[in-house]
């Protein structure tokens, strides 16, 4: 589908603004048009509720490495929080909540999901196409699917013959025993030192495969009490209070998960001694311990989980892989490992793996080309050769420290203006500037020289070139005030008909293209 050929289909219907996906940043985004009087928008969800990876992770054990009263939007405080980290059902019912609350639900049509989307230059406005048959013209597109939503599943030779129970983290089967089976994870990330704690208990044998040793530190959580409660509801500056505490908190940690220096060797010895503290035995020791620098892949939190991997019913195996068979994981050693059951804690294909869905934007061409090498937006969101298409959580705005809600929350702000801006601009389209993208990536690259995410490690961050195109390089405050205000200047302005330009008058430099 391009921009010569796409049908015009006089009978869709026509929106100033789809919004794809709801999540936190679909949801967050719908409530932030609401609010300014806007009803010209849908949100369009494939699945039938709201919630995003909250809806769609509930295998055991799941919950958030970010405390509860930062993990929330700043315009909708929750006093009522069972944990300081809270669990995915906590998090799920707080999105429904929250839609509920400001009257969203009305705006959201589930079931659909979008099979391709394209630009008609000559209408200044994007088609979409839903696996149901329906389309759907809209001048505005927000793409709102978030980084973790597609599940990654290992290329291992013989993993389809395996007649056991095959099971990915995010696909979990809540009607599937695991108790008193043979249990195989594979991959020990944010999604398996979760699991692992959980099921051990239950299973007769835990076979943990590890690739590499993640850094662990401990996660200090605790039910809140109902007195905390009380105080929340009755004083809501307090909880304001301990979320801002929160945040500098976590901001404090920056230097030494971000930049490779003193303070991440510091970082490395308080890692170590939580491993020393748990595992005596000296060769699992060995196994568990990195040998890389603390943040160059994610930093975990937990308090369980190297207290599950020294019981009795549990192996950590770091010979790699050769093959699965039809009852057993055969590694590198020669060794067969008979198991019932496979759990695919893997994690998600991020924006590195290019385009969600088929794009095809000016001139026909296509996000899953032009992402090919290498994935890059202005600030994450815009994209030159989309017009009038946003992208929320796209590349280099993943929070290696954070909240991400605190990066939705600034890309809110910023599109909202966007919005705005393009509503006072009819039959317009407002065009990514190409130099001002490069500009913008070319700085993002040389703020990321010198990062703990570039000091040798393999982590999912990389793009096969080596670039990291997932993470924002600096504190999340900077990010805040990057995305602060939205220049025209940034934008050509292109007319509905492309033969001739759009005039404008505006108080700020502006380019004007055809």
């Amino acid at each position: 589908m391009n921009d010569n050929n796409l049908q015009r289909d006089n009978a869709a219907e026509k929106l100033e603004v789809a919004i794809i996906g709801a999540g936190f940043a679909g949801v967050g985004l719908g409530i932030g048009l609401l609010d300014q009087g806007r009803d010209d928008f849908a949100i369009f969800e494939q699945a039938d509720d709201v919630g995003g990876v909250w809806r769609d992770n509930r295998y055991p054990g799941a919950a958030c490495d970010v405390p509860s009263h930062l993990y929330s939007y700043s315009f909708e405080k929750n006093p009522e929080w069972s944990r300081k980290f809270s669990g995915w059902s906590d998090i799920h019912n707080y999105i429904r909540n929250c839609s509920d609350r400001h009257g969203l639900a009305q705006k959201i049509r589930f079931g659909m999901r979008v099979e391709a989307m394209g630009f008609d230059a000559s209408r200044g406005a994007w088609t979409l196409e839903f696996s149901n048959g329906e389309k759907v013209c809209a001048r505005a597109v927000v793409v709102a699917i978030g980084a973790l939503n597609i599940p990654q599943y290992p290329d291992i030779p013989g993993l389809e013959r395996f007649s056991g129970k095959v099971m990915h983290s995010a696909e979990w089967d809540t009607d599937y025993s695991v108790a008193g089976r043979r249990v195989a994870v594979i991959g020990t990330g944010a999604s398996a030192i979760q699991i692992i704690p959980s099921i051990q208990p239950e299973v007769s044998q835990l076979n943990v495969f590890q690739r590499t040793p993640p850094w662990v530190m401990p996660k200090f959580d605790r039910p809140l009490k109902k007195s905390e409660h009380t105080w929340f509801r009755r004083l809501p500056f307090l909880q304001s209070a301990v979320r801002a505490l929160q945040y500098l908190t976590m901001e404090a940690v920056v230097p030494a998960f971000m930049w490779d220096s003193f303070l991440t060797r510091l970082g490395e010895r308080q890692g170590r001694r939580f491993i020393n503290s748990v595992v005596t035995d000296p060769v699992l020791r060995e196994k568990l311990t990195p040998k890389y620098s603390m943040g160059c892949k994610r930093v975990l939190l937990s308090d369980e989980y190297y207290p599950a991997l020294i019981q009795d019913n549990v192996e950590v195996i770091s010979d790699g892989i050769c093959r699965i068979e039809e009852n057993a994981i055969v590694t590198a050693d020669g060794k067969r490992h008979e198991v019932d059951t496979i759990v695919l804690a893997t994690g998600f294909k991020v924006p590195v793996a290019g385009a969600p869905m088929p794009v095809t934007g000016l001139e026909g061409r296509t996000l899953a080309k032009d992402w090919a090498n290498g994935v890059e937006a202005y600030k994450g969101i815009s994209i030159s050769g989309y017009p009038n298409m946003l992208y929320m959580m796209g590349p280099n705005t993943g929070p290696g420290n954070t909240s991400v809600i605190f990066y939705i929350e600034s890309q809110i702000r910023y599109i909202l203006q966007y919005l705005k801006k393009l509503r006072a601009s009819p039959g317009q389209s407002l065009e990514m500037r190409p130099d001002v993208q490069a500009e913008f990536n070319a700085k993002v690259q040389r703020m990321m020289r010198g990062t703990t995410w570039t000091s040798g490690c393999n982590s999912w961050y990389l793009a096969p070139d080596g670039r990291n195109t997932t993470l924002w390089p600096s504190f999340s405050w900077r990010y805040r005030l990057t995305t602060r205000h939205f220049r025209l200047a940034d934008y050509y302005l292109l007319a509905a008909n492309p033969a001739r330009e759009a005039p404008l008058v505006d108080e700020t430099e502006v380019a004007i293209a055809q």
